[in-house]
């Protein structure tokens, strides 16, 4: 078995194919980015079941959060900034969000074409109420590792992200 290989996920069965029709390749970055791929996937697909019982997408918790944990009116520029999403998706998110009483928008009194978006009252008593049961949920996830597992997974995931974050914005600039 290779670097990290864990028998009997998926991603040991894929490297284990291609060792066979390549047995030279190093796939040890496929056995660390397959595995981060299909996590994701799963979970994902699983959703999340407190965000669905109200009837909101990851996503547009995302920005509901994003508004709540700044404290302050966000433009929708910077709220796609915040919530590492398009322009276009945080229209549509916002227009939602709007419709259901949840976020208004106040206009620029200099600019009209900004908009400063911000929680309503129910906004953020959603977002306070559904923080903890999400927590909660995500916590029981993540119970299949012990709470060191879990400590070193975070540390490696957050050295990778933020070399991939540092790496990233230099190949942009």
């Amino acid at each position: 078995m290779g670097r990290g290989t864990v028998a009997g996920d998926t991603v040991a069965g894929v490297v284990q194919q291609w060792r066979v029709v390549h047995p030279g390749l190093d796939t040890g970055p496929m056995e660390v980015i397959g595995r981060i791929n299909r996590c994701a996937a799963l979970l994902q697909q699983a959703e999340d079941a407190p965000l669905r019982r109200d009837g909101l997408s990851r996503a547009e918790f995302d920005l509901l959060g994003a508004l709540r944990r700044t404290g302050h009116e966000l433009t929708p520029g910077e709220l796609a900034r915040e919530t590492f999403s398009s322009g276009a998706a945080v229209t549509k998110r916002l227009k939602q969000l709007t419709e259901r009483g949840l976020v208004e928008r106040r206009g620029d009194t200099r600019d009209r074409r900004v908009a400063h978006l911000r929680l309503t009252d129910a906004g953020r008593d959603l977002v306070d109420g559904i923080l903890p049961e999400q927590l909660a949920y995500e916590t029981a996830v993540l119970a299949v590792l012990d709470p060191d597992g879990q400590g070193q997974l975070a540390g490696l995931l957050g050295e990778l992200l933020s070399r991939l974050e540092g790496r990233m914005g230099a190949l942009r600039a």
